[in-house]
């Protein structure tokens, strides 16, 4: 079950976290989220205890040649104050400021193919907007219940600009 948008402008988040470069078919998210969840204790100076699931997608997905083989860089993170004293492991990544259509998904990982297919092939062609060529991410915060609870909730961010 996905939400309507709320359309908000955001400021550069900073962000430190791990980032693997996946694909749709062979998809790492489980291993980049084990490997992060064991670094996350070692960042300082968090802003709020929400993780952050980033993905980088690039020229192909903006042109619409995006299929379950083209690869794209994935990140799980936290975002941080400030980018000082990151830990041995980690990476920073900053997310440029910009207008995101959001969206709360609610349900299980396995049902978030339906939320994207509503969002990419039904909202966005029908709205105002057009997508942007900027980081896409998820917010995991206090609703969140981990990938198989079907009352787990969290935020989908799509960097999206006026037609």
């Amino acid at each position: 079950m996905i939400s309507k948008p709320e359309i908000k402008i955001i400021k550069p988040k900073k962000l430190v976290g791990i980032c693997i470069t996946t694909s749709l078919a062979d998809d790492k998210t489980s291993l980049l989220w084990n490997r992060f969840m064991r670094l996350k204790g070692a960042i300082e100076r968090k802003k709020g205890e929400n993780l952050y699931s980033v993905q980088e997608y690039g020229e192909k997905f903006m042109k619409g040649e995006f299929d379950t083989q083209s690869e794209f860089n994935k990140w799980a993170a936290s975002e941080v104050l400030h980018f000082e004293n990151i830990p041995k492991g980690l990476e920073k990544l900053e997310i440029p400021a910009g207008k995101y259509a959001v969206f709360t998904h609610k349900g299980t990982a396995r049902e978030f193919a339906e939320s994207s297919n509503y969002i990419f092939n039904e909202w966005l062609p029908a709205s105002e907007y057009l997508l942007e060529d900027r980081p896409h991410f998820e917010v995991l915060g206090e609703a969140y219940k981990g990938p198989e609870n079907p009352e787990s909730e969290e935020d989908i961010w799509i960097p999206v600009r006026p037609k």
